[in-house]
């Protein structure tokens, strides 16, 4: 289906691949990575590993991966990467006579986050490397942004005319302070189930069913603790997951949808990560129609909100009606051995390394295509 470019260059390209992060997704952040390195061919890339940590100190060495797995990060030198333009590349920090100083570690043809949910997949990574005027993988900031925040992200589907659940967004603060009034505009959209969810989080992180008033308030509260805004929504009975996987820039491509069977009650955390009883059917069973219509809309979202490189877009299908939801977009999807997103390419004629290779070549060519821009107002004579 995808057709991958010549070799971009005839010398090795510096991949620097960051993981771990400051979000609830740090652990999950770790098992893509780990898969991401494992198919970097080491004779086409040289490869950086940035290791975040918790705190959010970026830490680098030969085996910062498997140091920050096993929270052992001693041997590991700090890092940043400069806004500057005129400061290209990677650089140490070090301590000089009293004082911290920088020296240039390498310079980076690609920075490929692997990162997911604040702080990585939001957009504000992103707004550092385009200050820092760098390629990386995946979205700019826009596009991350929007995929991120569930609320926003179905006002835009809204008006593009994508269909999306009712919902509600709620503050931390009118949860903590007038629960009552909260739950009383949530049961307003919908009969229970209702789903209540942090509106900046992926991965199902804080995300509860809830069948009842106490359901609700419990699951209001959890989904608090991950971020000061919640999102309210109407639930399906046993509803069916489809994703599908999107790849490209001005053009992209969707690849043969899939399904979720979860082996919980709905693809929570540990469902996605750790129930070995969760499936994945692929190709999912779909008419024809069925299976178009959600690959175009798929495509669809993705260019509604600027996305590049890649993403995984999900719906829910109400078997009773045939009816069909977006329910979000994940600029920065899960790239473990088991996640969809290269489980569908790979279903669709491109193998996981390829896929890598292939999302490089993309950051490069978007890259190449953000340096057309003027930055500068000319008048002309």
């Amino acid at each position: 289906m995808v057709k991958l470019m010549p070799n971009l260059a005839t010398r090795k390209i510096t991949v620097a691949v960051l993981f771990g992060g400051r979000s609830g997704e740090h652990e999950v952040s770790l098992m893509s990575a780990r898969s991401v390195l494992s198919v970097l061919d080491l004779a086409i890339y040289n490869v950086i590993q940035i290791a975040i940590t918790h705190d959010g100190a970026w830490l680098t060495g030969e085996n910062a991966l498997e140091c920050l797995e096993k929270g052992d990060t001693f041997g590991l030198r700090p890092v940043v990467l400069s806004p500057d333009p005129a400061r290209p590349g990677l650089h140490l920090l070090y301590s000089a006579d009293g004082s911290t100083a920088i020296d240039k570690l390498a310079s980076v043809d690609v920075y490929f986050p692997v990162l997911h949910g604040t702080y990585g997949e939001d957009g504000t990574l992103q707004g550092l490397f385009e200050l820092a005027d760098v390629a990386y993988v995946g979205a700019g900031v826009l596009g991350s942004a929007v995929g991120m925040d569930k609320a926003l992200f179905k006002d835009v589907m809204r008006a593009n005319g994508i269909p999306v659940l009712e919902s509600i967004v709620v503050l931390r603060s009118e949860i903590y302070k007038h629960m009552d009034e909260v739950t009383h505009r949530a049961e307003m959209v919908s009969a229970y189930p209702l789903f209540a969810k942090p509106a900046n989080l992926g991965s199902s992180v804080g995300i509860t069913k809830c069948r009842s008033r106490s359901d609700l308030a419990e699951g209001l509260l959890e989904a608090a603790q991950y971020d000061r805004r919640v999102l309210i929504e109407r639930g399906i009975s046993n509803p069916r997951e489809i994703e599908v996987s999107v790849l490209g820039n001005d053009m992209p491509e969707a690849s043969l949808p899939g399904e979720i069977i979860p082996g919980a009650d709905f693809y929570s955390y540990e469902a996605k990560y750790f129930l070995d009883s969760s499936k994945l059917v692929i190709p999912a069973v779909l008419g024809p129609e069925q299976s178009d219509m959600i690959r175009q809309l798929a495509v669809q979202a993705y260019r509604a909100c600027d996305c590049f490189g890649m993403a995984r877009v999900d719906f829910l299908l109400e078997p009773k009606t045939g009816e069909i939801y977006l329910n979000e977009i994940n600029t920065l999807p899960g790239f473990t051995k088991i996640s969809m997103y290269p489980k569908l390419w790979q279903a669709s004629g491109l193998s996981y390394s390829a896929l890598i290779n292939r999302l490089i070549e993309l950051a490069l060519e978007r890259k190449a295509e953000r340096d057309r821009t003027i930055r500068q107002f000319r008048r002309q004579a």
